[in-house]
């Protein structure tokens, strides 16, 4: 796509480029439901997938997107880079670059990590898997695809967040999005979980997830991430959380039959939702994950220049 060497985050993207990526996104649906999936489009590319944090829906949907549209897909995780021998990510980066891969897939645990790579990586596209609790535009662009696929635009919905914001590069993300495509964001946590001077967003802030639920046209939960939390940002115990904060029948029934179940993942059944709300009817946890692999396919396609299937 002209005007789009990286992918670092909704936050440089304007309208009309995220509706180009959810639009490809959208053409390729149809071929990852097909007998045989796979199509020419990338052919002779290469994509190096470089993890330093664990993943299984964003790794895997990035490796299945590359491979469907004939890239030669190679995966590196922290544990098996030279980074496990004292070798900085930098050269690390370097290294893989001279190479001459066409995009670089990076997930890091560092913010900024794929804005600092880009500068020194002058001929390899960068696209950002997730970075701390910065942005991951990806799941955004998913989640995006996953309404189209709902409701045509998420013009004018609702959508209630709940969970984690503080550490939430997805909440962050939405964030972003939202005035942009011209949906409404509520968020809902307990004062610990949120980041400070949030309303600067412009979104609405609730600590009582009753009172937010009327008006939601989707619920999206988020897993408390305990591995990023500090003695700041502790909460009550897990059941108390849940009764507090967790998404029951009883909550989907009070938002409504048409409300849409979002999460993702990896979902945390009986802490952020209950079991029967996570395979429900109005869930859609797993058609995220369907629209993952086709979007992450637009992105790939986006970053080696091409923007038609075949």
């Amino acid at each position: 796509m002209k005007g789009m060497k990286h992918l670092f985050g909704i936050a440089g993207l304007e309208r009309h480029q995220i509706e180009y990526l959810v639009n490809l996104g959208d053409s390729f649906i149809d071929i990852n439901r097909r007998p045989i999936k796979k199509a020419p489009t990338l052919r002779g590319k290469t994509i190096i997938n470089l993890f330093f944090e664990n993943s299984t829906r964003t790794r895997t949907s990035f490796e299945i997107a590359g491979k469907r549209l004939s890239a030669d897909v190679i995966n590196i995780s922290a544990s098996t880079s030279a980074t496990k021998k004292g070798e900085t990510l930098l050269d690390t980066a370097l290294t893989l670059a001279a190479m001459q891969p066409h995009v670089v897939v990076i997930r890091h645990s560092l913010a900024g990590t794929c804005e600092f790579l880009a500068e020194h990586l002058e001929h390899t596209a960068i696209v950002n898997a997730g970075d701390g609790a910065h942005e991951h535009p990806t799941q955004i662009l998913t989640d995006l695809l996953t309404m189209k696929q709902a409701w045509g635009s998420p013009e004018g919905k609702v959508i209630t967040i709940v969970g984690d914001i503080s550490h939430s590069r997805v909440a962050r993300s939405h964030l972003l999005a939202a005035p942009k495509m011209g949906y409404r964001i509520r968020l809902v946590a307990p004062k610990t979980l949120l980041p400070s001077q949030v309303e600067r967003y412009g979104c609405e802030v609730f600590h009582d997830f009753d009172a937010a639920l009327p008006g939601s046209d989707a619920v999206y939960m988020l897993r408390v991430q305990t591995e990023r939390l500090t003695d700041s940002c502790s909460f009550p115990s897990i059941r108390e959380y849940h009764e507090a904060y967790g998404l029951n029948m009883k909550r989907l029934r009070a938002a409504g039959s048409d409300c849409l179940v979002m999460h993702p993942g990896p979902m945390n059944r009986g802490v952020e939702i209950a079991t029967d709300v996570a395979d429900s009817l109005q869930s859609r946890v797993l058609d995220q994950v369907e629209m993952g692999v086709a979007i992450r396919m637009a992105v790939l396609t986006a970053m080696c220049g091409g923007g038609e299937t075949e």
